[in-house]
């Protein structure tokens, strides 16, 4: 998984009625953009994550 500060992180809900969560990432902390990241959640609260298999990356769009 590979991913830039600024960038969206969707950790999806694991059982039936657990809703998605949203992180941007902060600070990646790996190398060449790889885990583990800080994440800001929309609560203001951060914390390092290193994504699971639920986790997908939300790229922002890139101008030419």
């Amino acid at each position: 998984m590979r991913a830039t500060v600024g960038e969206k992180l969707v950790l999806h809900g694991r059982t039936v009625g657990q809703h998605d969560r949203i992180a941007e990432i902060v600070e990646v902390l790996g190398a060449d953009g790889g885990p583990p990241f800080r994440v800001r959640f929309e609560d203001g609260h951060e914390t390092l994550l290193s994504p699971g298999p639920d986790t997908v990356v939300r790229h922002q769009d890139r101008a030419p």
